[in-house]
C-alpha cells in the first residue's frame, strides 16, 4: 500500500494544464486564479482578446503561467481551434473548465427562437464539443482528466416571476444531466466530471439582474446573507480539479450562500 499523501500534495497541481473558456473575467478568471495558484499552468479562452491579454497579465502578475487563445465558443470552428491551438501549444489538457456561457432575459411567450438558439449552442453545445474533443485527444489516452462544467442554481428549478430567463434555466438543467451522463460513460477512462452550480456573484453578466432586483433583496434571499465574492468558488474548483477529489465524480454542487437550500425545504 501506498503512503497517503499529505492534504497539501492532494490539492497540488504542479505539472498540470488547465483550459478555462471564458476565462478572461468573473468567475472564469477567479477559477483560473485558483487553478494556478495551486500550479497549474493556465490557458484564458473568451471571444474579446483585449479583456485576455489583461486576465492573463493579472495572473501572470500573481507568478501564474498563463497564455491566451481568443475564440467564440458559441461556434463549432472556433470552439475546434481551441481544442487543437491548446493541445499544440499546451501538449495536454489535464483540467477543463467549461465556463462560457450567455444568458437572455424574456418572457417564455416572448422569447426569440434565435436568442434561444444563441444561449443553448454556447452553454450546451459548445460544451459537448470541447469536452469531446479534448477528451479524444488528451484525456482518454492517457487515461486521466478533470471536466468541470459550471452549470447554475437556475438549473435546479425553476425562477421566481420577475426573472424571466427560460433559455439560461433550459441550459443549464441540460449541464447538469450532461455532466451526469459524461461521468458514467468516461469514468472508466479514469476522468471525472463534475458541475458547480454558482448562485449570484457580482458578475458582469448578473449585474443588470441584481441591479433590478436590488443587491440587499437578493443577498437576503441566502441564509449567509450575501452574494458570492471573489474567493468563493475557489475551494471547489480546486476539489474537483484535483486528486483530492478524485472519487468524486458525475456530482453538481452548488455555491450559492443556502439559496437553494432554501428553495429545496
Amino acid at each position: 500500500m501506498t503512503t497517503p499523501r499529505n492534504v497539501k500534495q492532494l490539492f497540488d497541481l504542479t505539472g498540470k494544464t488547465a483550459l478555462v473558456t471564458g476565462g478572461s473575467r468573473g468567475l472564469g478568471l477567479q477559477m483560473a486564479h485558483a487553478l494556478g495558484e495551486a500550479g497549474a499552468r493556465i490557458m484564458l479562452s473568451s471571444r474579446k482578446a483585449d479583456d485576455l491579454e489583461q486576465a492573463a497579465a493579472e495572473l501572470q502578475a500573481a507568478n501564474i503561467d498563463a497564455r491566451w487563445i481568443a475564440a467564440d465558443c458559441s461556434k463549432e470552428e472556433d470552439t475546434r481551434r481551441l481544442a487543437d491551438e491548446t493541445l499544440e501549444r499546451m501538449g495536454q489538457v489535464d483540467i477543463l473548465v467549461n465556463n462560457a456561457g450567455a444568458s437572455w432575459g424574456a418572457p417564455a411567450e416572448e422569447h426569440p427562437v434565435q436568442a434561444w438558439d444563441k444561449v443553448l449552442n454556447l452553454n450546451v453545445r459548445g460544451y459537448f464539443i470541447l469536452s469531446q474533443q479534448i477528451a479524444r485527444a488528451s484525456m482518454i489516452p492517457r487515461k486521466s482528466g478533470r471536466i468541470i462544467n459550471i452549470a447554475s442554481i437556475a438549473g435546479l428549478g425553476g425562477n421566481p416571476r420577475e426573472m424571466k430567463t427560460i433559455a439560461y434555466n433550459t441550459s443549464k438543467s441540460a449541464v447538469i444531466g450532461f455532466t451526469q451522463t459524461l461521468a458514467c460513460e468516461w469514468g472508466h477512462y479514469g476522468i471525472n466530471v463534475n458541475a458547480i452550480c454558482p448562485g449570484f456573484f457580482m458578475t458582469k453578466m448578473a449585474a443588470g439582474l441584481i441591479q433590478q432586483l436590488g443587491e440587499d433583496k437578493m443577498a437576503a434571499h441566502a441564509p449567509l446573507g450575501r452574494l458570492g465574492d471573489t474567493e468563493d468558488l475557489k475551494g471547489i474548483t480546486l476539489l474537483f480539479a484535483s486528486d483530492a477529489g478524485k472519487h468524486i465524480t458525475g456530482q453538481h454542487i452548488a455555491v450559492d450562500g443556502g439559496v437553494s437550500a432554501v428553495v429545496a425545504g
